[in-house]
């Protein structure tokens, strides 16, 4: 039997008690009155109408009134304290009907009462916490349509521009209407760029991990290789130095190579001037570690906090003429959280080094 249950079982008993207990005082008195007031007129009277009554009735008829009363007095007496927790409970689902959140209602007992009370205050807390992700989730959605307009309306104006010089014949010779095609053939290849990268990026939000038990090492030598080829790095070396031969993690393969190729590609761009990149792999007890490290121009300090932000770019005009699109960390940010793993940016003058840390071990 549940406590409120047994909480009302003891109310009627104790009302039930209490009443008995003062009716035996009540006639204990009675009889005192009519014992040293007999002779009394008004004594007589009434022992005359009660025993009037009990021969109506057949029953005692004033003991059974008081009785009854007495009884519905104690019950209201002593129901008090859960009367007043019901009308907190009325009152906190009214506030929470009104959109008020903030306010919690006072747990005073254990019993079922008080535990719809903790139900209700933690729903409040559930729904405030809801609430205030919808309207960072409203933000966000309106702060990426902003920046997505942005970012495509550069290059397209720029496309429309030249475009629309050739089509109205605005041009010197074919040297000249190579020159506006070649542009607006290179702001086409930039704009097919951000939208391969915004498409990638909103698909991470909805698309599963599928994991296999892949080689780590085999994967980022596959990678090493592709960038060593001839013609894809601008003469720099990419340098990979694995540990040992074999790192095997569950890990979703595809996504994770797109992850080092946006962070390969990164170093490549940014540390060009040095010719060198480091590509190194290792593991210790519980994770697989990668590092990317580049010898290029340092990342300033106050920057590092925001790198894996939408449309973040350190320097403007350098991503611009390179053709970034300001996603491609954002990309592996997300990749990286959906395996449960970390990543960690340093940068000196000597060096930048991005570090990811995945599990060996898929998280449950």
């Amino acid at each position: 039997m549940r406590k409120l249950q047994w909480k009302i079982i003891m109310l009627f008993f104790l009302s039930g008690a209490l009443t008995l207990a003062i009716l035996f005082i009540t006639q204990q008195l009675m009889r005192l009155i009519g014992k040293e007031m007999w002779r009394e007129s008004w004594v007589q009277s009434l022992f005359y109408v009660n025993r009037s009554l009990q021969n109506f009735f057949g029953f005692p008829v004033v003991a059974t009134v008081i009785g009854i009363l007495l009884f519905i007095g104690m019950v209201l007496l002593l129901s008090q304290g859960t009367i007043r927790q019901i009308n907190q409970l009325m009152l906190g689902t009214k506030r929470l009907a009104r959109g008020e959140l903030d306010e919690e209602i006072v747990v005073s007992s254990n019993d079922e009462l008080g535990q719809t009370a903790v139900q209700i205050n933690q729903m409040a807390k559930q729904l405030k916490l809801s609430l205030a992700e919808e309207r960072t989730a409203v933000q966000s959605k309106n702060e990426l349509i902003s920046n997505v307009s942005h970012d495509l309306r550069t290059p397209l104006t720029s496309i429309i521009g030249y475009l629309r010089l050739v089509n109205e014949d605005q041009y010197k010779d074919e040297v000249e209407l190579r020159y506006y095609t070649d542009i607006a053939y290179d702001k086409s290849l930039r704009l097919g760029r951000l939208v391969n990268d915004l498409f990638e990026y909103t698909r991470m939000g909805y698309s599963p991990i599928n994991r296999a038990n892949i080689n780590l090492v085999e994967l980022l030598g596959q990678l090493a290789v592709d960038f060593s080829l001839p013609g894809q790095t601008d003469q720099v070396k990419v340098v990979f130095t694995p540990s040992t031969e074999k790192i095997m993690i569950s890990s979703d393969g595809d996504k994770l190579m797109r992850t080092f190729e946006n962070l390969l590609a990164n170093a490549v761009r940014h540390g060009k001037d040095a010719a060198r990149v480091d590509l190194n792999v290792s593991r210790d007890s519980v994770h697989a570690i990668v590092q990317v490290i580049n010898y290029g121009s340092p990342i300033p300090q106050q920057a590092i906090p925001h790198l894996f932000e939408r449309f973040y770019r350190v320097d403007e005009s350098r991503t611009a003429q390179t053709g970034g699109s300001g996603l491609g960390l954002a990309i592996v940010k997300a990749i990286i959280d959906a395996h449960h793993g970390t990543i960690h940016v340093t940068s000196n003058t000597e060096m930048t080094m991005f570090e990811v840390r995945l599990p060996l071990q898929a998280v449950q």
